[in-house]
């Protein structure tokens, strides 16, 4: 005789099949969820400038806080090498997210220890002051430019787990080549503006720029009215190499932060970004002497 399954025993599997039932639903849901709360969300690409097809792609706070770390090395007049370093170095240890939490104190994009001397945490959780630290550590170690990335970092970090930096290291170089310059119109941003709403201020603009470039980068005698106009002019001295290169620095720098500061369009030698059409070229070549940056109203 075939043998029959008890009453309390077909409860259990009733049960169960219900409970994997609602599992399932639950997984769907939150996939269909994530799914449509990620589309159309603000991105970030960066694409290889030598023809190759290697792209990286984050999102715009991420790349404000690479665009942050790049000026800060540049200003104090280090290499991309340095550069490629530091942001291999902040993509293992916070996603290039300046995060108020870590392995016992860490803290900030490269997760500094107030306990080992870094600083404050109000100091660490400051871009550029963690940024300027990092490289002050960096440019203390003898031939760094000249060691693998992994070993470079890991003199500064101290980490327990060093070889992870490498898995970033093509990442970081694609990067710094577009954050200093090196790959003109490299770097675009969508969407950017929609996270912050509202009209820019050239104030902060400007006060952005000096934080990050230092004072030089400006006139000095920038008038109230002009840090209240809804165009920003960094002037570009010079049309050699070096002046091309700190152009395309700070135009890249204007379009990974305009989330933050409200940029609607960023213009340089006869390029035009906006967050809707990315880069393209304009129909009258601009002025390639200087990088002007048009603010949200």
């Amino acid at each position: 005789m075939p043998r029959t399954v008890s009453t309390p025993r077909r409860s259990r599997l009733f049960r169960v099949a219900a409970a994997f039932a609602v599992l399932a639903a639950l997984a769907g849901y939150l996939a269909v969820q994530y799914v449509s709360g990620h589309k159309g969300a603000p991105r970030c690409t960066v694409v290889s400038a030598d023809g190759g097809e290697r792209t990286y792609e984050l999102s715009p706070d991420q790349a404000a806080n690479a665009a942050t770390i790049s000026a800060v090395g540049t200003t104090r007049g280090l290499p991309e090498r340095a550069v490629t370093i530091a942001l291999a170095t902040a993509l293992q240890e916070s996603a290039l997210r300046n995060i108020d939490h870590g392995d016992r104190d860490s803290l900030g994009l490269f997760q500094q220890r107030p306990s080992q001397g870094w600083g404050t945490p109000e100091q660490i959780l400051d871009p550029v002051y963690s940024s300027g630290k990092f490289y002050e550590h960096l440019a203390e170690v003898p031939g760094y430019s000249r060691l693998p990335l992994t070993v470079a970092a890991q003199r500064v970090q101290k980490s327990g787990f060093p070889q992870a930096y490498a898995k970033h290291e093509p990442d970081a170089t694609l990067l710094s080549a577009a954050l200093t310059g090196r790959a003109p119109a490299s770097l675009t941003c969508s969407s950017s503006t929609a996270a912050a709403p509202g009209p820019g201020d050239a104030t902060e603009v400007r006060a952005d720029l000096v934080r990050a470039f230092g004072k030089d980068v400006l006139p000095s005698a920038a008038s109230a009215g002009a840090a209240a106009a809804s165009v920003v002019s960094v002037p570009v001295r010079g049309r050699d190499d070096a002046s091309a290169l700190r152009g395309w620095e700070l135009a890249h720098w204007a379009v990974a932060r305009a989330g933050t500061l409200r940029i609607d369009e960023v213009s340089y030698a006869g390029r035009i970004w906006t967050a809707d059409t990315g880069w393209r070229t304009e129909r009258k070549e601009s002025d390639a002497g200087s990088v002007r940056m048009r603010l949200a109203q």
